[in-house]
C-alpha cells in the first residue's frame, strides 16, 4: 500500500513546489511605509551609509556628509522643477502603477559607485520597470548649466537632429562575479532618421531581464552622447520600481523537481 502511494506523493511534491514558485515584486513600499508623501529620507534610508534592503533585496548606497551615490528610495512627486535640487523625483511623478515609493539610482563616476542590487542566493530575475528622473529628463529636453538640449549640435546651432542618446546598461553577475548577461535600455534616443520618433522616456517602462540568467547581483551603468571634459554631462540618474524576482528561482525549482523524480525512479 505504501509503495502504491509513492507516485501520488511525488506528484503532490512537484505540484507543491510549483505553487511555491511565486513571484516576489520588490516595490519599495516596505521601506517607504513611514515616509510622508512627497519626501525622501535625509540619509537615503541607509544603515551607516552602506545601503538598504527591500523585500530581501539589497540596494547599495554610499552616503556621507550629504553626498550620496548608488540607490535611494523616494516618494517625491514633483516632475516639473528642473535641477539638482529635485534629484529624487521620478519623471512620471509617482511610482509604477501609481504607487507611492520607488528607487532612484545615481552613478558616481568620480567615486566609482555603480547602482547595484544584490541577492542572498542565485535568482533568475524576471523583469523591472524603469523610467527617467525629473532632473535627467528636463536636462535632456531643455538643457541646463551643464547639459545641452538633446538633438542640438555640440557647441550650439539650429535644429534638433543631432543623434543624442542616454543608455542604461544592466549587467547580471553570478556568485563568482562573472557576467551572466546584459540588457540595454535607452532612457532617451534621438538617433532616428525620422525626428518624430525621438524620445525621452517619461513613463514607467517594462524591461525584460530574463536574459540575465541566474544572478547574485545586478549592476546599472549609465552612458550617453552628451559628454564633456569631465565625462557625462547628462545627470547620471534613473528611476526603478517593481523588480520581479521568482521565489525560489526557476533553477532551484527545476533541481527540486528532478530530485523528486529521481526519488520516484529509485523506488521502482
Amino acid at each position: 500500500m505504501t509503495i502504491a502511494l509513492r507516485p501520488v506523493l511525488v506528484a503532490a511534491l512537484i505540484l507543491s513546489l510549483g505553487s511555491a514558485a511565486t513571484a516576489l515584486t520588490v516595490d519599495l513600499e516596505d521601506v517607504g511605509a513611514n515616509l510622508p508623501i512627497g519626501s525622501f529620507p535625509y540619509d537615503n534610508g541607509t544603515a551607516g551609509g552602506t545601503g538598504f534592503t527591500s523585500r530581501g533585496v539589497d540596494f547599495n548606497n554610499q552616503y556621507q556628509g550629504g553626498f550620496w551615490s548608488g540607490f535611494a528610495y523616494s516618494q517625491v512627486t514633483d516632475n516639473t522643477t528642473p535641477g539638482f535640487g529635485n534629484q529624487y523625483s521620478a519623471f512620471p511623478g509617482q511610482g509604477a502603477g501609481g504607487s507611492a515609493t520607488y528607487a532612484v539610482g545615481f552613478q558616481d563616476f568620480f567615486g566609482g559607485t555603480i547602482p547595484t542590487l544584490s541577492f542572498g542566493t542565485t535568482h533568475h530575475v524576471t523583469s523591472v520597470e524603469l523610467s527617467n528622473t525629473t532632473y535627467a529628463a528636463l536636462a535632456m529636453l531643455d538643457g541646463d548649466a551643464f547639459s545641452r538640449p538633446f538633438g542640438t549640435p555640440p557647441g550650439g546651432g539650429p535644429g534638433r537632429s543631432y543623434p543624442d542618446w542616454f543608455l542604461l546598461t544592466i549587467t547580471g553577475f553570478d556568485a563568482l562575479g562573472t557576467p551572466t548577461g546584459v540588457v540595454d535600455f535607452y532612457l532617451a534616443d534621438y538617433r532616428f532618421a525620422d525626428d518624430s520618433l525621438d524620445f525621452v522616456v517619461d513613463t514607467w517602462t517594462y524591461v525584460d531581464l530574463s536574459r540575465l540568467g541566474g544572478v547574485r547581483s545586478i549592476a546599472f551603468e549609465l552612458s550617453g552622447s552628451d559628454v564633456g571634459a569631465f565625462g557625462l554631462n547628462t545627470p547620471a540618474y534613473f528611476a526603478l520600481d517593481n523588480l520581479v524576482v521568482p521565489e525560489p528561482s526557476s533553477g532551484q525549482l527545476l533541481g527540486l523537481c528532478l530530485l523528486a523524480l529521481g526519488m520516484r525512479k529509485s523506488e521502482r
